[in-house]
């Protein structure tokens, strides 16, 4: 596979100047230790502090250049969580679609291991407003999409867990379609009952760009991913950028809604005595 070349722009927040300075020493050595791509031009800013904040008052940035494959650099956007990916090279790369879905796997499975610690990822507007997506495409339309649009054809397996069946798949449809993916064909099973609740497999064929199945697959971490068609998928920089920074920021998220909770008591608590 092609390597790349990119910039990361690594954030830390705190409110202790000296702790922070501490976990960016450990970022900065982790970056160092690396041995599975090449680290290069590493700078740290100075601490900059935000008097405003009373919960995360100092913030530091830390860049970084890196150069690896783009299952490599997946794997240290997910580890790091930079708050931008800049691509600095290729211009386009070209991905077979057997390792992509290695490495969606791969993504999955990491960010799941981080919804059952701090939750969801996939939250939405009510649907009940949304008119339903159109369910099935013709073949013509189907490969006007892959060769037109550039879009990719794939199957897509999630667990989720309800009350209603029916209802669930509804939503799944709409929010599927929310997120501009096509819906070929879509059915759901219940596996199991417990304690009230059905945990049931949604099983999807769908047909979306690049970006969005990678959107996706961090928002729902499905059980099983399947790239039907092309062969060989053509990437951008400018989508390669986007899908990094978006990994990226689902694991800041995930990680960072503890904070996010203190922060949100320690501002009703100032409320509550004003």
């Amino acid at each position: 596979m092609t390597t790349m070349k990119v910039r990361f722009y690594i954030e830390g927040l705190s409110n202790d100047k000296k702790a922070l300075e501490r976990a960016v020493e450990e970022i900065v050595k982790s970056l160092k230790n690396e041995d599975i791509f090449k680290v290069e031009n590493i700078r740290v800013e100075s601490i900059l502090e935000n008097p405003d904040d009373d919960m995360l008052k100092y913030s530091m940035m830390v860049e970084a250049d890196l150069e690896g494959s783009f299952k490599d650099i997946v794997k240290a956007a997910m580890k790091y969580a930079p708050v931008v990916v800049e691509v600095i090279s290729p211009a386009k790369m070209e991905i077979e679609g057997k390792e992509l879905m290695k490495i969606l796997g791969e993504v999955s499975l990491f960010i799941g291991e981080l919804m059952k610690n701090f939750g969801t990822l996939a939250v939405y507007p009510r649907f009940e407003e949304f008119p339903e997506p159109r369910i099935g495409y013709s073949r013509e339309e189907i490969e006007d999409s892959i060769i037109d649009d550039r879009e990719i054809l794939y199957r897509f397996v999630v667990e989720v867990f309800g009350e209603d069946q029916k209802a669930i798949e509804d939503v799944l449809k709409k929010a599927f379609d929310y997120e501009g993916a096509k819906i070929n064909k879509i059915v759901s099973k219940v596996q199991e009952e417990k304690n009230g609740k059905l945990r049931i497999l949604v099983a999807a064929e769908l047909i979306s760009s690049f970006e969005t199945l990678f959107q996706l697959t961090g928002k729902f971490a499905p059980i099983a991913i399947s790239i039907t068609e092309p062969e060989t998928i053509d990437v951008s920089a400018a989508e390669l950028q986007n899908v990094l920074t978006d990994l990226a920021s689902f694991v800041y998220e995930l990680i960072h809604r503890p904070i996010k909770k203190k922060i949100v008591e320690h501002d009703m608590f100032k409320i509550k005595l004003s």
